[in-house]
């Protein structure tokens, strides 16, 4: 792990250092590569691998899918088996450990009273002349959920991604997961979607999985937004069906960048680096701090944990490749790069952390002092966990209640009111050369004459 001093290396050396590839300029691993020229006969990028799929998911629906979910997913599916039965959900329930399926109940719940107060109102007001304006924000009629699998399971995902919907009167909710080899999902994720509200799950991942919500297949259904988190395939086949259907965001790996003082644990930092890193080898982890003693001590304490770790490659190669501490001048220097690098999750852990809340400009979640650690958001507290990652924080937004409404405008204006600012209509829609524009409201004026 790279540790980076700015008063050696300058301020601007530094924030190139923090500089983040864009989701499809990242390159495939050689593993991955060669895998990939297997199964389809040839070296293929992955915005190639992702057109192929999602152009034969369009024209030959399930037929496509089921050849992908047999060749990526070694599972043997007709478009039956697609769809998660409810003795699926009572096998499910019967496996689970009732401890865990209580708390994910307390979790839902935490989500679902958060979200609820994101909720905004339609509203109406009126004018001169009894003219009326107004808004109407209207829920989705069905979104389509990807949940992710592969190295691991996330029913926490199902929560963030499916809560939010209900809460905003989405009338359907769809899933997606990829299944394993024998044809099955995770226990948890089923019951989490059970609890949660999902109205159907069918056992498709991937690209596949994409291009079968936004078009819809003789058994799928053709949803009106794709929400929720996956690997480049996933996120590339999102990108390519954006138009057809609407996204939540383009999202990449994993991050969290950690502004520390000379108060902080450096127990608490380390373990709050490795709960990234651990998500997969292309996650970063980030430490800024001002205080050098602090950064050696996080240096100590992430290789003592990290040997502990069942998933130490993954967390060791993240580390390897983007987990850095950067030793800062001051705090402020400190915030100025958290903010360049624009992280999906931030930690204050200094020793007034609310006093540097109003410099944070650009994060998907921030967590303030040494009892908020990141999993508390990914789990429980009650924010939603999919948040824009490599730097899109400076202009999406975190997974709310409003990304499954739209708004529609009202208008409603009496003969007065329209008469009383036709000129300027008339004068506008002809400076525009737009003379049909201008006769609309022209002829109005001469039937009330």
């Amino acid at each position: 792990m790279q540790v980076l001093k700015v008063k050696e290396l300058g301020l601007e050396a530094v924030k190139k250092t923090l500089d983040k590839k864009a989701f499809d300029e990242v390159e495939l691993n050689p593993r991955i590569r060669a895998k990939n020229k297997e199964l389809y006969g040839e070296d293929l990028t992955a915005a190639q691998i992702v057109d192929r799929i999602v152009n034969e998911v369009r024209q030959d629906g399930d037929a496509a899918i089921i050849k992908y979910t047999k060749l990526l997913d070694g599972a043997e599916f007709t478009a039956k088996d697609f769809l998660v039965t409810e003795a699926e959900y009572e096998t499910a329930y019967a496996q689970a450990d009732a401890k865990i399926v209580e708390s994910l109940r307390k979790a839902i719940e935490n989500v679902r009273r958060y979200h609820q107060e994101q909720k905004p109102n339609s509203w109406i007001t009126y004018r001169a002349h009894g003219s009326i304006l107004g808004q109407s924000v209207i829920p989705l009629d069905r979104v389509g959920v990807y949940v992710p699998g592969g190295t691991a399971a996330y029913p926490s995902s199902v929560v963030m991604n499916v809560v939010p919907a209900k809460v905003a009167g989405v009338k359907e909710i769809v899933m997606m997961a990829p299944p394993s080899r024998d044809g099955k999902l995770n226990p948890y994720v089923l019951i989490a979607a059970k609890e949660a509200g999902v109205n159907a799950i069918y056992k498709i991942g991937g690209a596949q999985a994409i291009a079968a919500m936004a078009f819809g297949t003789q058994t799928i259904p053709k949803v009106d937004k794709i929400t929720g988190p996956g690997n480049i395939f996933v996120t590339l086949a999102k990108k390519a069906v954006y138009g057809h259907c609407d996204i939540d965001m383009l999202a990449g790996p994993s991050e969290i960048l950690i502004v520390a003082d000379k108060t902080a644990d450096p127990v608490y930092t380390a373990a709050d680096m490795l709960s990234q890193a651990e998500h997969d080898m292309l996650a970063s982890s980030i430490v800024l701090t001002d205080d050098a003693k602090l950064a050696d001590k996080v240096l100590v304490e992430v290789e003592k944990q990290l040997a502990k770790l069942p998933r130490k490659e993954i967390a060791s190669a993240s580390l390897e490749k983007n987990g850095r501490i950067i030793l800062t001048e001051n705090l402020m220097q400190a915030f100025e790069l958290a903010n360049y690098s624009a992280p999906e999750h931030m930690e204050i852990l200094t020793e007034n952390p609310f006093t540097y809340l109003p410099y944070v400009r650009h994060v998907g979640a921030v967590f303030l002092g040494a009892y908020s650690p990141e999993p508390l958001g990914d789990y429980f507290a009650g924010p939603n966990h999919v948040l824009p990652t490599g730097g899109t924080a400076r202009y999406y937004s975190v997974l709310n209640t409003e990304t499954f409404m739209k708004r529609t405008s009202i208008i409603s204006y009496t003969q007065p009111a329209l008469q009383e600012v036709s000129s300027d209509i008339i004068r506008l829609a002809k400076a525009e050369g737009l003379d049909a524009h201008a006769n609309a409201i022209i002829l109005r004026g001469e039937n009330n004459d």
